[in-house]
């Protein structure tokens, strides 16, 4: 017969339960429950010598079934396309650090398909690991064009879109951004001002191109032909290469930063100076911006901001048992700094 020190080193391969704690510890299965959910009702002392036979046995609580008791997981699920953008990367970093701030945990689960299969199965999955709501970082106009509907009764928060009238969107006011750049760009004198655009499935991108070309045309001004980028240095620099060569180009409003690093070597190797020849202001004031030679001007996008407002839209989505279309536009700012300057007389 085995003595009961053997039991005990063995009790973890067996799936250890409630009511082996309790007889271990000596204390009621109702007592075991109350140190395993945290309640004050437990002497420190008996709390102490729960969790040690809990830990002498291996036992963990079931943190599945206290949250189906109590109704709530403390989890919001993130479904996102990509991870390599850094509005997306800097977006889920705020989501899950004010989600912890408010004792919630998240789910990632991306999606390699923007198609409403890979939408509804990524919802679906969302079901199975258990979340309380949903956070959807949307970068294409999946939503906008309807061919896609998250499933219906999902509370869910909806990141880069233009679908307030359905769903809760969080995002920059992309509009003012660019409104902003281009305006400080013919505030500075420039008769013209050429945009190097991102790809035209891109929400942002599209919003900040119909920015550029309502400014101009409010002013008067022409409006150059647009020049597409794909967010990449690359596709900046291959844009810059044109722009070198375009007479009357003094001033470009790039789409993000990382297409104007593009652009300034491209001029670069062209000889033309920045901003003396041509002035620049990108999008996004990505880390790395203050550092360019010339430090960048560009549009400051508060992705914290983005990424707290989000969690405090679902959370009052879940405390209201309600989901509220609307819009929450996070407002940018214009840094400047040395890559603009009045044109050549």
């Amino acid at each position: 017969m085995k003595n009961a020190g053997n039991s005990r080193a063995e009790a973890p391969h067996n799936r250890v339960s409630i009511v082996d704690v309790a007889v271990l510890a000596g204390v009621s299965t109702q007592t075991v429950s109350r140190v395993a959910n945290g309640s004050p009702e437990v002497r420190d002392v008996t709390r102490r010598h729960v969790i040690a036979a809990m830990n002498e046995l291996g036992y963990r609580p079931n943190s599945a079934a206290r949250a189906l008791k109590r109704g709530s997981f403390r989890t919001i699920g993130v479904i996102t396309f990509s991870l390599s953008s850094l509005g997306n990367m800097r977006t889920l970093e705020a989501i899950a650090f004010h989600a912890a701030r408010q004792d919630f945990a998240i789910t990632l689960l991306p999606v390699t398909a923007p198609t409403q299969a890979g939408i509804q199965g990524a919802f679906s999955r969302m079901g199975e690991l258990a979340v309380d709501a949903v956070i959807a970082i949307m970068e294409v106009h999946l939503l906008d064009a309807a061919t896609v509907t998250l499933p219906p009764g999902v509370k869910v928060v909806v990141v880069d879109s233009d679908a307030g009238e359905q769903y809760s969107v969080v995002d920059t006011d992309q509009a003012d951004g660019a409104h902003k750049a281009v305006q400080h760009l013919l505030d500075l004198g420039h008769e013209a001002v050429w945009h190097v655009a991102g790809p035209e499935e891109s929400f942002a991108s599209e919003r900040r191109a119909a920015a550029w070309r309502a400014t101009l045309t409010a002013a008067g001004k022409p409006v150059p032909p647009v020049i597409r980028g794909d967010w990449s240095a690359d596709s900046g620099y291959d844009a810059g290469l044109r722009l070198a060569d375009e007479p009357g180009c003094t001033a470009v409003f790039a789409a993000n930063d990382h297409m104007a690093l593009g652009l300034l070597r491209a001029f670069r190797e062209k000889g033309k100076s920045v901003p003396e020849d041509i002035s620049l202001v990108g999008f996004d004031d990505v880390p790395e911006a203050s550092s360019y030679t010339p430090p960048l001007t560009t549009v400051h996008q508060n992705f914290a901001d983005i990424g707290e407002r989000c969690v405090d839209n679902i959370l009052q989505e879940l405390r209201t048992h309600t989901t509220g279309p609307g819009i929450t536009l996070v407002p940018a700012q214009l840094v400047v700094r040395q890559s603009t300057a009045h044109p050549k007389t």
